[in-house]
């Protein structure tokens, strides 16, 4: 993608770019666990297809998935929503979660490859491709694999929830400065600057959002 994120829609259904900033969080707006269920959006296999099409891997990706596959997708996507939410919150990771997330990283990933462009000339030329007869089961393995680097790397501590009181959307801050609070400044960043400025001309505070003292 030339472009990393995912076009996610508002209640209203006004459409944004949400970057979470890894492979793995960006499994996560497509449900989860108890009342993120009714966001759910992999209901048939060629759900999850369209997902890793939409997703920050390479293109060209030729996945096939079963109704199985699709079963282990939700699974492991409630088991990184339950991690990510503790990692953001500063509780310990649940080893139940931990489980799941290593039992599927411990399976055969995407293989990735170098193709040559059906329009390379002469000079040559080459692009990133992928093994043909790639299943779901290697796709949740380097999704898996993607957050196993996520949660033991360097940017472990910056996993954090929207600053708005009623956004969940969860992502990993990897800017310089470490100050992101919003999902998308086009959406919950841009809902903030309106309540201040209102509050602003009220004489109220305005302070209705998490983390209200970052920048």
């Amino acid at each position: 993608m030339d472009t990393p994120g995912l076009t996610l829609r508002t209640p209203e259904g006004r459409p944004f770019l949400f970057d979470p900033g890894a492979l793995c969080l960006e499994l996560l707006p497509t449900g989860g666990p108890g009342a993120y269920a009714r966001y759910e959006v992999l209901h048939t296999p060629a759900d999850l297809v369209r997902w890793a099409a939409e997703s920050r891997l390479p293109g060209g990706l030729d996945v096939l998935v079963s109704e199985a596959e699709l079963v282990d997708a939700r699974a492991l996507r409630d088991a990184l929503w339950r991690l990510a939410e503790d990692r953001a919150h500063g509780r310990a990771l649940s080893v139940a979660e931990l489980d799941v997330v290593n039992a599927r990283a411990a399976r055969a990933a995407l293989v990735a490859r170098i193709d040559r462009p059906a329009d390379a000339g002469a000079g040559g030329g080459a692009v990133r491709g992928w093994a043909p007869g790639a299943t779901g089961d290697q796709l949740l393995s380097t999704v898996a694999r993607d957050a196993i680097d996520l949660f033991t790397g360097a940017f472990a501590h910056r996993v954090r929830i929207c600053g708005a009181h009623d956004c969940a959307l969860l992502f990993v801050d990897t800017s310089r400065p470490g100050r992101r609070r919003w999902c998308a400044m086009e959406r919950c960043g841009n809902r903030h600057k309106v309540r201040a400025h209102r509050a602003r001309r009220s004489g109220g505070s305005g302070r209705s959002d998490r983390n209200e003292g970052e920048s």
